[in-house]
């Protein structure tokens, strides 16, 4: 049974499914849910001198993330679903661990979506693929077209 559930929402078609996904195990097994949006680190890069921080893309970004993750804690609570939610910023697979960690989660929940061509899988990544590796506990990966 699980207890806790870290739910990374980002607010695609696949966080959606995720997000319902959630709603159901919460239910099903009366876990405590923990709804987090991760926000890339922003550094505008300018060759070999290095990166540049930027503080109003910084805020703006903030904004933009605290909205996904405000819009997802608002769908939990209107089907009567109470959640924690955490704005992370960094590496989506680094932070996401780290927070399941730090909660001590026994699962994470994560939205894919295949992507169609090679290249687009080589050049993206894949989060939930990465995420599969680092985790400190289950991951249940739900799946859109």
């Amino acid at each position: 049974m699980y207890e806790r559930i870290v739910m990374a929402y980002d607010g695609s078609q696949s966080g959606q499914k995720a997000l319902l996904d959630c709603k159901e195990i919460a239910q099903w097994s009366r876990a405590k849910l923990h709804l987090v949006a991760v926000m890339p680190l922003n550094l505008s890069f300018v060759g070999i001198e290095g990166a540049v921080y930027d503080s109003e893309v910084e805020e703006r970004e903030r904004g933009k993330y605290q909205g996904i993750l405000d819009e997802g804690l608002a769908q939990l609570t209107q089907t009567g679903h109470a959640a924690q939610g955490e704005l992370l910023v960094g590496d989506a697979v680094e932070e996401i661990s780290r927070f399941a960690k730090k909660v001590e989660a026994n699962l994470i929940i994560v939205g894919h979506k295949h992507l169609d061509s090679w290249a687009a899988r080589w050049w993206r990544g894949s989060v939930s693929s990465a995420l599969i590796e680092r985790a400190p506990c289950s991951v249940l990966v739900a799946i859109t077209s």
